[in-house]
Formats: C-alpha cells, sequence, structure tokens
C-alpha cells in the first residue's frame, strides 16, 4: 500500500506536529506527512516545518471576515494542490463548519488534552484538578462537526499527582500525546479504523482495549 499524503493543520508552534514529522521518518510508518498548513502567518511551527523541507501553506482566516466557508474553501483548494488523504489537527485553533468536516469524515484527526468525554473544551488541566480525578490524560479522536465529540481513536491516561499544578500535568499529558497520535494515526492510515454505532472498532475490537496507562513512576 501506498504511503498515505497527511496534512497537518497548525495555528502556532505545532508540538504535536514535531511528533508527527519524527514519526513519519521511519520507512515502515505508513503515511508521509505532505504539507504543513496554518491559519497563522506567523506561527512558530511553519519555520520548523520548512527547515524539515515540508511543503508548507497560509490560509490566513482574517482575510476572510466573518464568513467561515469562504476560508475552509480556500483551504480545501490547498488540500486538493497536495492531494492530501488524511488531515491532522494539532493545535488548529478553528472550530470547522460541517462543509468542510463533511468532506473529511473518517479522515480527519484532532488531539485533545483530557480523557474525552470529560472536560471538552479549553483549560482542561485546570478542570481536572478542580474535579479531583485520579487519572487524566489525552485523547485522538475523527473530528465532527460536534466540537470534541467525535469517535475515540486511541487514549492515553496518567496518574494526577498530589502536588500536580495545571503546568505540570500539562506538560506530562503533552509528552503522553506525543506518543498516541502518531500511533492513532498509523492506525488510520494503516486502514485499522472502523466506525461501529458511533464507536471506533479497532483490528475488531473496542478502543477501550488499547488504551496507553502510563505507569505513576514513569510519568
Amino acid at each position: 500500500m501506498a504511503k498515505r499524503r497527511v496534512a497537518i493543520l497548525i495555528s502556532g508552534r505545532g508540538s504535536n506536529m514535531a511528533a508527527l514529522l519524527a514519526a513519519a521518518r521511519s520507512e515502515d510508518f505508513p503515511a508521509e506527512i505532505a504539507l504543513v498548513l496554518s491559519n497563522r502567518p506567523a506561527a512558530k511551527g511553519l519555520a520548523a516545518a520548512r527547515e524539515a523541507g515540508l511543503a508548507t501553506a497560509i490560509v490566513d482566516h482574517t482575510r476572510f471576515g466573518q464568513d467561515r466557508e469562504a476560508f475552509e474553501r480556500a483551504l480545501q483548494a490547498e488540500l486538493e494542490k497536495q492531494q492530501i488523504d488524511i488531515l491532522c489537527l494539532a493545535g488548529f485553533m478553528r472550530l470547522l463548519t460541517p462543509w468542510l468536516v463533511s468532506r473529511w469524515h473518517g479522515r480527519m484527526l484532532n488531539i485533545h488534552p483530557a480523557l474525552l468525554p470529560a472536560f471538552k473544551g479549553l483549560d482542561t488541566h485546570a478542570r481536572a484538578l478542580a474535579a479531583g480525578v485520579k487519572i487524566h490524560g489525552a485523547t485522538v479522536h475523527f473530528v465532527i462537526p460536534e466540537m470534541d465529540s467525535g469517535p475515540v481513536i486511541a487514549q492515553g491516561a496518567l496518574a494526577v499527582r498530589d502536588d500536580d499544578t495545571p503546568d505540570t500535568l500539562a506538560a506530562r499529558v503533552l509528552a503522553l500525546e506525543h506518543r498516541i497520535y502518531p500511533a492513532a494515526l498509523r492506525l488510520v492510515a494503516e486502514e485499522r479504523v472502523r466506525v461501529v454505532d458511533g464507536r471506533c472498532v479497532i483490528d475488531g475490537a473496542p478502543v477501550s482495549d488499547h488504551v496507553l496507562l502510563v505507569p505513576a513512576d514513569e510519568a
């Protein structure tokens, strides 16, 4: 099977982008990073992508005012130009409309710093600590029009420490994100993921059988 062509969409430094790039350098990885696209011309991740020799593109959302679909049509044009198969959102700070999401059904991935369906939205680490949870983590999911609600592809979990702050917890969860996002992309690129009744099944088993639980002494 030919390697699937992936575009990474970023708005900032692209921390998860770097993890995906590192994974894709392996010859046996089933996907290649064909494009890094940002909605912000000053996104720091663009420079890193260029240094890595990758094609980059900018679709500045501010040029389109409140016309979200016009912005997405311009974005779609760039993706089609590069013959992209799979999209990976990596800190892409735009809510996407059904117009774009429907065109990438089952091919658009996002990562969220919490164990969905808990703590959708922003400030996940502070909210998790305020709620007193003992286990926290990150989730890779397919994108659907409803925010942070798509079928879960992969999750990683770690124990919350008694002395955790939002910043320390965020740093440990970010390291976890860097492990599960490439793993989820591999599964999708190898066509090992199916959505059955709104839930992902991997090699015939539910996602719950594949959760990465990081031991306390490693997290």
